[in-house]
């Protein structure tokens, strides 16, 4: 006796059974929490994350201190949710910048070409003859330990990737029919790139920057691990780590707690970013 078994339709699958939705909600989910303790976490913190309190120092986790304290008495959970507004604060920004210098650049030498494209890019290709991790440390040894020089040196380094991924797209499409009908009907330049240009770029755009907030955040942890970042007492999570390495064998949490969060929120980025680029098929653009 035969059975017939009809398969269900791909179209027919709830939408969170298939892959890609589903790294793009569980990407949303963690990126809402994480925004939501950013937000609201200062305002209900138990503790002061700056006040040192050495008769409790190294404290075990309490209902005062629900992590317990770090090895100057300062609360671990309430220094965890404000060092979040500094580490997303600052990833947020320099991706941000980084994008405001390397989208202009790759749609101007991309759509121009000639000389002043290989400028740019041989200027690029010196740069990235050194790994990026080595030239920001390089670079904000050379400012100096701080965060905006922090920022400068990771935006110094980040921009390029997004410059030639513009560039990439732009000299693809400047040769396509409807680019040249475009130059025929007497549209600028300007105008190419602002209605024809721009709206290709923007998906890649949005997937390696989504992809590239876990990037800076491990950098910008990894600089103030290093010292180079923030400076004591500010709660960043870098600097956190740095904070507890003696005390690794004593009191682990110490580390464990900080290394918590950066895990998780590059997690979270990285499942948005992987759930968009399958969405949008810019592995294969």
């Amino acid at each position: 006796m035969k059975m017939n078994i009809q398969m269900p339709r791909i179209n027919q699958i709830p939408f969170f059974f298939k892959n890609q939705n589903l790294l793009i909600q569980c990407g949303i989910i963690f990126f809402m929490i994480i925004i939501l303790i950013t937000l609201i976490g200062p305002f209900i913190v138990p503790n002061d994350p700056f006040t040192a309190n050495m008769s409790e120092r190294l404290a075990p986790p309490s209902s005062v201190y629900p992590f317990g304290t770090d090895h100057l008495g300062r609360c671990i959970f309430s220094r965890l949710i404000v060092g979040a507004q500094s580490t997303l604060g600052i990833t947020a920004l320099v991706v941000v910048t980084v994008a405001l210098i390397g989208i202009p650049i790759g749609l101007l030498i991309g759509y121009i070409g000639g000389r002043l494209d290989t400028v740019f890019m041989r200027l690029a290709d010196g740069i990235l003859a050194l790994p990026e991790f080595i030239l920001a440390i390089a670079i904000a040894g050379f400012l100096g330990p701080s965060l905006t020089n922090l920022m400068i040196s990771i935006v110094f380094v980040k921009w390029i990737a997004y410059t030639r991924v513009v560039r990439s797209i732009v000299i693809t499409e400047r040769n396509k029919d409807y680019v040249l009908a475009a130059k025929v009907g007497g549209s600028s330049s300007w105008k190419i790139i602002r209605r024809h240009m721009f709206p290709q770029i923007v998906s890649p755009v949005l997937v390696l920057a989504t992809l590239d907030i876990g990037k800076v955040i491990l950098t910008i942890s990894s600089l103030s691990y290093l010292g180079l970042g923030a400076q004591p007492p500010a709660p960043e999570w870098g600097a956190m780590l740095n904070d507890g390495r003696p005390y690794f064998q004593s009191a682990p949490e110490l580390m464990i707690y900080p290394g918590l969060a950066i895990f998780f929120v590059v997690l979270a980025f990285n499942l948005m970013g992987e759930g968009l680029r399958d969405k949008w098929d810019v592995k294969s653009r």
